[in-house]
């Protein structure tokens, strides 16, 4: 069997710069990962980026097949997930805990992972990035249906009316 090689955005706003920074560096060495888009911040940056323009941006390159998932970090992790849920076919969710961040793929196929620079310790957001990696979402699982009326309903709400 061939291992998946991901394609990550990475983003976070001022209050995740720091382990944006540190993960993506992580990102970077890990033999499962192809290419890494740093969609901001940057230390460097002259004024600072709110979340959502972040957020939106690295779940349009998830939507639009650029990348495969996307790693985003602010201050809790909430605002970076309730932005990037607004693309639509995005699946994004906040993470503090090893079984969440399974189940947010294996029953959920989220494409996203959210965390908060506030909330965890970087040693578990790391964990938590490393093992999110590690799980694929099985189309032929019981969870498929529910994840299938996900997406018709979003196709719903994005379809002009006939």
């Amino acid at each position: 069997m061939t291992e998946l090689r991901w394609r990550i955005a990475i983003g976070a706003d001022d209050a995740g710069l720091d382990y944006k920074e540190l993960i993506r560096g992580d990102l970077e060495r890990d033999d499962r990962v192809v290419d890494v888009i740093d969609v901001g911040v940057h230390a460097t940056d002259s004024a600072p980026m709110p979340y959502p323009n972040v957020a939106h941006r690295a779940a349009e390159l998830v939507a639009d097949g650029a990348v495969d998932r996307a790693v985003l970090i602010c201050g809790t992790g909430i605002g970076m997930a309730i932005s990037a849920n607004q693309v639509v076919g995005v699946r994004a969710m906040t993470a503090h805990d090893s079984y969440s961040c399974e189940r947010s793929v294996l029953s959920n196929d989220c494409q996203v992972l959210t965390l908060g620079q506030r909330v965890v310790g970087a040693e578990l957001a790391r964990r938590l990035v490393r093992e999110w990696l590690g799980y694929v979402f099985d189309p032929t699982s019981p969870s498929r249906d529910k994840v299938r009326l996900i997406e018709e309903y979003e196709q719903r709400l994005s379809s002009p009316e006939t």
